[in-house]
């Protein structure tokens, strides 16, 4: 496997995948609809929805991970957001069958489970939440995502293609760490205080080109702890008291969001919090 491609490339986590993936000697093709300065590999301007080119950029790539979409619920209309991610996510995975390509890691999201974006709001069934929970979007972009992971289903029930899915939670840098609200935990009740840091979320989709023969598989990618400077067990009892299925305790700011699945299937964990500024700066 020495070529990857990979849509999306100059988005925020294409770009940081992308330079991982050649430190670490692979070849880079970049799949997007615009070019990137950050960027010193091959570049392709592809249309997604244009099954055509998409097969054409693909030809000679051993591997895709694909991240390029319409990333929420927001600036477009409700059918562009829903056909453009559908339809991108389809055309990525006809063509790798066409061409023979047997792995894809493909861009999912914690927004699948409906929590994020809900104009209704709604508790989780169970907690920890975990991949069998089930997906209950409001809202076109959290559909988007489970129709993409039904469809690589799909391409595994065909032909044996190996499509994991990882559901991204809010990914953010190093840098956004001093904004974020994390003594106002109101502010992030909707995303369960889930969030991964951008490194772990590149070492996960790094982590994700190694696995062999696991099928069509969702992970969640998310960090240990919760983006909040409370106790999981207060945020708990204050903003979703009505859950009463608590399956594992949640000791300290344990995550609510488990990443358990994905830390057993590849062997992977994440290293980076937002509490490591505090570490950082205490004398």
């Amino acid at each position: 496997m020495h070529t990857i491609a990979v849509t999306g490339g100059s988005g925020k986590l294409g770009t940081q995948l992308i330079h991982t993936l050649q430190q670490q000697g692979y070849q880079v093709v970049s799949l997007d609809n615009q070019r990137s300065t950050k960027l010193r590999c091959r570049q392709v301007t592809v249309d997604l929805n244009d099954f055509g080119q998409v097969v054409s950029a693909l030809h000679g790539a051993d591997a895709i991970i694909h991240l390029a979409a319409i990333p929420a619920p927001l600036v477009y209309t409700y059918p562009q957001i829903f056909t453009n991610n559908t339809a991108a996510g389809y055309h990525i995975l006809e063509a790798a069958s066409i061409l023979g390509i047997r792995k894809v890691v493909m861009g999912s999201s914690e927004s699948s489970y409906g929590f994020a974006w809900a104009p209704t709001p709604f508790s989780p069934d169970y907690l920890p939440l975990d991949e069998d929970h089930p997906q209950q979007p409001q809202e076109c972009y959290g559909l988007s995502k489970v129709v993409n992971e039904l469809t690589a289903a799909m391409f595994d029930r065909r032909n044996g293609m190996q499509v994991i899915s990882l559901r991204f939670s809010m990914i953010t840098k190093p840098e956004d760490y001093k904004h974020l609200a994390v003594s106002r935990p109101e502010a992030f009740k909707n995303i369960l205080w889930s969030y991964i840091d951008i490194r772990d979320a590149v070492s996960a989709c790094m982590a994700s080109l190694q696995v062999e023969d696991r099928g069509a598989i969702c992970l969640n990618i998310t960090s240990s702890d919760t983006l909040s400077d409370w106790d999981t067990e207060k945020l708990l009892s204050h903003f979703y008291p009505e859950v009463a299925d608590l399956r594992a305790p949640l000791p300290g700011r344990t995550a609510v969001v488990s990443n358990r699945l994905a830390q057993d299937v590849l062997g992977w964990m994440p290293k980076h919090s937002w509490s490591d500024r505090e570490e950082e700066a205490t004398p």
